[in-house]
């Protein structure tokens, strides 16, 4: 007797997580690249974000090709090694109802493009942005990238001797308004963050150690597996619960702090330092620099800020997407070129 085959799980917009998939990846198997591509297909899932509604885009380098591998249905764009942000910018300008999900390197993030890094964080504009952070340069061949740790050791036998650059120090002390870290091999920790950062209304930049297989998962390198599973100091125990979805949980009163995202949702985190506070951005870049000093590697959410205004209402955007505006609205009265004109001569 024939069965009826089962249908497939639906999110509350009536799709599967089929509907979230990409393309069949052509990175190393192993590549930490590929949890992380797993993670944001899920928290997109659990979320029912729609995928014509996101634009995900990406530079130059192994991380960049992951937006490949999730959404098929979004918007998409490969942009130029570093320059990323700049796309990013023009095209939430533009529509302003888009979502915005970058997806960089290390190398494409903190040497190439840190001048548009820079900038991307202190204009706050709403866009996920995850770097997918080996310490090295996967594509020619494993050279150290500028987030390659001191005393880092290649399969050459070459030491790091400089030090190296802090994207979440500097994305919280120029503005960003979520920033953390975690590890691709910790599913649940970088799932609950993926899921805050698409209920956040601001810059959301999630440092990822994503270790590459190939020329950085050896002895001696501190961004391997091993290194992360004996060094990694997560900072809270991370339960994120969406505003659609009544999930209770427990939790020790006064180890708990809850953030109110923008659109109702509650993101908890669980304490295990007793006075950190990832509200305080001073404590956030100290609790960073403290932890470089007894050799740790953070991860959790170390700073959020829900109350800062994004670039999109400091320029008093319109809501409609620019291309879909009228003339009357976009083009200037001729009376008004007639003056402009006359004020030249």
């Amino acid at each position: 007797m024939a069965t009826t085959p089962t249908a497939p799980k639906t999110n509350r917009l009536g799709l599967s997580v089929l509907d979230y998939r990409g393309g069949k990846t052509t990175l190393c198997a192993g590549c930490g690249h590929n949890a992380i591509s797993e993670r944001i297909i899920d928290a997109m899932y659990e979320m029912g974000v729609q995928p014509e509604r996101v634009a995900k885009l990406s530079g130059i380098g192994c991380s960049s090709k992951s937006p490949a591998y999730f959404l098929s249905r979004a918007h998409a764009f490969n942009a130029v090694h570093g320059r990323m942000p700049s796309v990013a910018t023009g095209a939430l300008l533009a529509n302003r109802a888009l979502m915005a999900l970058g997806v960089s390197g290390d190398g494409d993030t903190a040497s190439i493009g840190i001048g548009q890094f820079i900038h991307l964080m202190r204009r706050n504009l709403p866009i996920i942005y995850v770097i997918e952070d080996n310490g090295v340069y996967g594509l020619t061949k494993g050279q150290f990238s500028a987030t390659a740790d001191v005393g880092s050791k290649l399969k050459t036998g070459v030491i790091n001797e400089l030090p190296p650059i802090d994207t979440c120090e500097l994305a919280i002390s120029l503005g960003a308004t979520l920033v953390g870290r975690s590890f691709s091999g910790d599913k649940r920790q970088l799932h609950a963050m993926l899921k805050a950062a698409m209920a956040h209304r601001g810059t959301v930049m999630l440092d990822v150690i994503s270790p590459c297989v190939t020329f950085n998962d050896h002895e001696g390198s501190t961004k391997s597996y091993k290194y992360m599973k004996d060094h990694d100091e997560p900072l809270q125990e991370i339960n994120f619960i969406p505003a659609f979805e009544d999930i209770a949980i427990e939790y020790d009163p006064g180890t708990t702090v809850e953030v109110t995202m923008h659109d109702g949702s509650r993101l908890r985190l669980r304490k295990i330092e007793e006075d950190y506070d990832p509200t305080n951005k001073v404590r956030a870049i100290t609790r960073l620099n403290e932890a470089k000093e007894g050799g740790e590697m953070l991860t959790g959410v170390l700073y959020v800020n829900t109350q800062a205004p994004t670039l999109l209402d400091i320029l008093n955007l319109t809501e409609t997407p620019l291309a879909n505006l009228p003339e009357e609205a976009v083009r200037p009265d001729p009376s008004i070129l007639e003056q402009v004109m006359k004020e030249l001569q």
